[in-house]
């Protein structure tokens, strides 16, 4: 990909921009362009910087991590200019906490990860993966097999990393920063939880958005439109396929609590399909796929509004200005004063209005209140500030949408972060219920839990939401509560529906004692990186169906991970994995006759570790 340099795509977008429309009549495919010193751009905000690498990761227990860490900066976005692995081996680029994992079995341009995490290309050979939030990426080779290290490294097996990208710290952040001609006096915006409460239904239409990240250099914010794999932004935020092909997008990317400044890790995915786009000074807009359209779809949706604005209407904009966790303008001024509205109906193809917006607000939806659809998209500043009017865009990708509500009325979707826990009786965990509003306007939803053993209570604050907002749900365990896996449901009954996800709890894994009551015991030691294979660095085989079941107790103050494998005839591939953040793991899987072994790896740590399974 022939990218211009990213400050000559900043200064682009502030030139062709700078013509933001004068209100007067113009024909309907072309702003009026006033003097560029009265309007101004809200361009693609610069966001980090490239740099070099020379880092490999070669087979041998020696070379098997390796890490980037810079100080301060907002994420790192790590490149492979190679990755060749051995079938059931991989790579994975992650935060030193595991908040964030992102998975290769290969080079994806290649072919070769298909069960792997999303990535991006930029126009040299090899990927990019997925950004980590943070200032530090881990990158592991994990093996699932004995491998010969010198034989491999001959053969040009392993990982070649030959850049990174990585994200400004807060004052490199503000002091790149474009200067602002789009926040209307005193910035009123603030973090989307704030009004979670107050307004339900707003709150609920910005999961719909999220935060792009081109080229690893730049933010814009980009939403989901209609009912299939659909996307939007501005042309000046993506140009081309090239462009899609360099972004990733994350979504549910908002604070947690209201000037918390705590945002979660949300959701990354690459790009799909370019399918339409219109220049900058035209209707500045692109329409495209991601590639993992599944990941998505619980943060709901938004549906165009396709008729002319009306002189006042209140509306409000979600978005990701200054490439800062969602932030939503509902008012102009002061909270409670008066109201985002519609200040200028008709400029060319654009509408125009006072809500706050700044670089990185690029491609963020403009809704009506009266419908909570788009009315337009933002793509230019100057106070007011301008977006294109949703109804010209609307009339060239009608045929490429699907813009039709549910018929069913109000809905709503339930997910849950994380979705499973091992934990000793005795203890508590917790996990995040998000809300979303798919069809509609927000109901209250009424949570409950089923399916918890005796000696396992579950409690939710609250216990009542409206749709689109979230709750915490805290399972407490007792010393009696009964070992095993176990499927708790979280049921939320609205008005109008009854949604539910699920949630795995799995009781006593690694419990002091070292795994007693298992059939088969193996120990062993492992150093930090290391593995070893279980039983005795041999297999076992079963020649029924039935369960497996496996704990494993490691050290104190490390990170072991446990996996069963099965030879498929011809490798070793993981069927079943304990890979929490601790030393203690339990799994449990039904399979077919066949053989199996175990993989035991220190991950963070060493020490000695005991292994306890039954089989079938």
């Amino acid at each position: 990909m022939s990218h211009k340099p990213w400050t000559a795509i900043v200064a682009l977008a502030a030139i062709l921009a700078t013509a933001a429309p004068a209100a007067a009549a113009v024909p309907q495919q072309q702003a009026a362009t006033p003097p560029p010193a009265q309007q101004q751009a809200d361009p693609v905000t610069p966001a980090g910087e490239q740099h070099a690498a020379d880092l490999k990761l070669r087979y041998g227990a020696a070379e098997h991590t390796t890490r980037i860490r810079r100080p301060g900066s907002s994420y790192i976005k790590v490149h492979f200019a190679a990755l060749k692995l051995v079938p059931g081996d991989y790579v994975t680029v992650a935060g030193p906490d595991r908040r964030e994992v992102h998975t290769y079995y290969g080079d994806p341009t290649l072919g070769a990860n298909a069960r792997g995490s999303g990535h991006t290309v930029h126009g040299t050979p090899g990927f990019a993966a997925m950004s980590v939030d943070g200032d530090t990426a881990v990158i592991t080779l994990h093996t699932t097999g004995r491998r010969s290290a010198a034989r491999l490294a001959g053969l040009g097996y392993g990982a070649v990393i030959n850049r990174y990208y990585r994200g400004f710290t807060g004052d490199e952040a503000a002091a790149r920063a474009p200067k602002s001609f789009s926040v209307c006096g005193t910035d009123a915006r603030r973090d989307v939880v704030c009004y979670r409460d107050s307004h339900p239904t707003e709150y609920a239409r910005g999961n719909a958005v999220a935060r792009q990240l081109l080229d690893g250099l730049g933010h814009c914010t980009a939403w989901r439109v209609g009912n299939t794999n659909r996307m939007l932004t501005n042309n000046h935020c993506m140009e081309n396929a090239a462009d899609l092909a360099a972004s990733e997008f994350q979504f549910d990317y908002q604070c947690a609590t209201c000037g918390g400044n705590d945002p979660r890790a949300g959701t990354k995915v690459g790009g799909g399909q370019f399918l339409k786009t219109s220049v900058l000074n035209a209707l500045d807009y692109t329409l495209f796929s991601v590639a993992d359209f599944a990941a998505i779809q619980q943060f709901g949706t938004l549906y165009l509004d396709p008729r002319p604005p009306v002189a006042g209407e209140r509306i409000y904009i979600p978005g990701h200005g200054d490439a800062r966790p969602k932030r939503l303008s509902l008012f102009e001024e002061t909270q409670g004063g008066a109201t985002c509205k519609i200040d200028v109906v008709s400029s060319g193809v654009n509408t125009g209005y006072r809500c706050d917006t700044s670089g990185g607000n690029s491609g963020s939806p403009v809704l009506a209140a009266s419908s909570h659809k788009v009315i337009a998209l933002h793509h230019l500043g100057g106070c007011p500030n301008w977006g294109t009017r949703i109804t010209e865009v609307y009339n060239e990708i009608s045929g490429m949408i699907d813009n039709n509500p549910p018929t069913g009325g109000n809905d709503f979707s339930l997910a849950l972060s994380p979705s499973s826990a091992t934990v000793q009786p005795g203890q508590t965990t917790t996990s995040t219920v998000s809300s979303a509003v798919t069809g509609g306007s927000a109901q209250q939803i009424t949570l409950a839990a089923t399916g918890q053993p005796a000696g396992v209570t579950a409690s939710f604050s609250p216990s009542v939401i409206q749709a689109g907002a979230s709750s915490t749900l805290t399972l407490a365990t007792t010393a009696q509560a009964p070992t095993g896996s176990y499927t708790v449901t979280v049921v939320g009954t609205g008005a109008s529906v009854t949604r539910s996800a699920t949630f795995t709890l799995t009781l006593g894994s690694g419990p002091p004692q070292g795994c007693p009551g298992y059939e088969t015991t193996k120990t062993g030691s492992l150093t930090s990186g290391a593995s070893q294979y279980q039983p005795d660095g041999q297999y076992f085989q079963t020649t029924t169906t039935g369960p497996h079941r496996a704990c494993l107790d490691g050290p104190a103050s490390t990170d072991y991970d446990l996996y069963l494998q099965k030879w498929n005839g011809s490798s070793w591939a993981n069927v079943a994995q304990g890979a929490t953040a601790g030393p203690d793991e339990t799994l449990t899987y039904t399979g077919t006759a066949g053989y199996y072994r175990y993989r035991v790896h220190a991950y963070q740590g060493a020490g000695a570790y005991t292994l306890g399974y039954d089989a079938p």
